[in-house]
């Protein structure tokens, strides 16, 4: 039996969430939105439905819950429940809190507020693209540091 092939150039058909999720991401990096307050708001979230597309390819539901009142966070921890390679992101889902934080803080002149923002979206776009990739590779994630081969083997 051979496998069905698509023949559909890339242009003709629908983006896949991921793909839709990351050229938001790109959009907000380019200056889609103005107020970096808003643009934090829609990088966290995007965030959380990059998780989400994680938790529900395991086939789980996506939990509502907050760890450390951010919900990416928990949706982090859920997502590496049973898979210890994907800690790998744990970082990177702080580093997107973190950005969200100093942000709303308000103490940002326009052009730090503006930089801030970019470096966030950088920082959603990685989260983004690991969890694509570890969609694809499910050993994607096991040279960071946190990972249990590496614990194990004394390193």
């Amino acid at each position: 039996m051979s496998e069905a092939i698509d023949l559909q150039p890339a242009a003709l058909r629908a983006p896949s969430a991921s793909e839709a999720i990351e050229a938001r991401i790109d959009a907000i990096s380019a200056g889609a939105i103005t107020s970096a307050r808003a643009g934090a708001a829609e990088l966290l979230l995007l965030g959380e439905e990059v998780l989400e597309q994680w938790i529900k390819a395991r086939g789980e539901q996506p939990t509502t819950e907050l760890r450390d009142g951010f919900r990416v966070l928990a949706l982090h921890r859920q997502g590496a429940r049973g898979e210890p390679s994907f800690n790998a992101c744990r970082e990177t889902c702080r580093e997107l809190v973190y950005r969200h934080n100093v942000i709303l803080a308000g103490n940002l002149s326009d052009t730090q507020a503006e930089h801030t923002l970019r470096l966030m979206a950088l920082v959603a776009k990685h989260l983004c693209l690991f969890v694509a990739g570890k969609m694809q590779v499910a050993g994607l994630g096991e040279f960071c540091c946190a990972a249990k081969p590496m614990r194990a083997g004394g390193q």
